[in-house]
């Protein structure tokens, strides 16, 4: 049986220590396999301490990175690509320590972040992202984690929204993760961009076609989930959405209501019909 997981997101932001010890076991009981920690700052929660708990709890880890301004690895400053490199690398560290085997996330650009690219532009920002890019999946190669290049619609970035896109920009070894709320807007066939991806598939996010719980929606979910059999991704299931009550995460994803009546219902319901599947 696909692991299932679920990120912190749904309940918390920023993570620390504290809500970590009161959540891991939260949703170890709730009946997940996995739980998706975000990095939104170093120093935030200790990975460490983190990976006893998750020990202790049965629980496996997945880690995200985030990108809010001032984090760019193309069209910016050096001084701002090396400072988004260290963060890269030290969220690939954090992987390791808590045994999570890919970092996921936007690592690009910030997320918000548009500007116009014609085709020549664009191969010229793609030659630039793999550059800087490489480095840190280098690092990453070395621990044994696996970078997860995360395409955004094209309301949250203008450089990679596709899995076409991603996979001419991106350099060799690095991977791809992939968001159902993204493919659904992005992608004619989330189920075929899934086989797109093929190999270089190392991670799954999946939320409802609103961001709330998947399953209440009309994405193709039987179609999705063949797909990820087909090109053998092994990795878990994970929910990600996000609480309405901190004004910063709910204003970056533009959760403007509640998707579900609590946080709890919306990763109970997520589960139960994730383990239809």
């Amino acid at each position: 049986m696909r692991e299932i997981g679920v990120n912190t997101w749904v309940w918390t932001s920023p993570l620390t220590d504290e809500r970590l010890a009161e959540l891991v076991p939260h949703v170890a009981t709730l009946g997940f396999d996995v739980i998706e920690l975000p990095v939104e700052h170093p120093g935030q929660w200790d990975p460490h301490r983190a990976a006893e708990l998750l020990r202790s709890y049965g629980l496996g880890a997945s880690v995200v990175l985030v990108m809010p301004p001032g984090r760019e690895l193309v069209a910016a400053p050096p001084g701002t690509v090396r400072a988004t490199q260290d963060y890269l690398r030290h969220c690939v560290d954090v992987a390791g320590i808590v045994g999570a085997p890919a970092v996921s996330g936007p690592a690009y650009a910030s997320v918000g972040r548009t500007w116009h690219l014609d085709a020549d532009q664009r191969r010229s920002v793609y030659a630039e992202l793999r550059e800087n890019l490489k480095p840190v999946v280098d690092h990453a190669a070395q621990r044994s984690v696996r970078i997860g290049i995360e395409p955004l619609n094209r309301y949250e970035t203008s450089l990679i929204n596709t899995v076409d896109q991603a996979l001419e920009a991106l350099p060799e070894g690095c991977g791809l993760a992939l968001d159902t709320y993204h493919l659904n807007i992005e992608e004619r066939s989330p189920a075929q961009a899934v086989r797109a991806a093929g190999e270089r598939l190392v991670h799954l996010q999946v939320c409802g076609t609103d961001r709330g719980a998947p399953g209440a929606d009309h994405f193709d979910w039987p179609a999705f989930t063949e797909a990820a059999d087909l090109v053998g991704y092994g990795g878990p299931l994970v929910i990600e959405s996000f609480t309405p009550d901190n004004t910063t995460i709910a204003t970056a994803a533009s959760v403007w209501r509640p998707l579900a009546p609590s946080p709890d219902a919306l990763a109970a319901d997520g589960l139960a019909f994730l383990r239809t599947l």
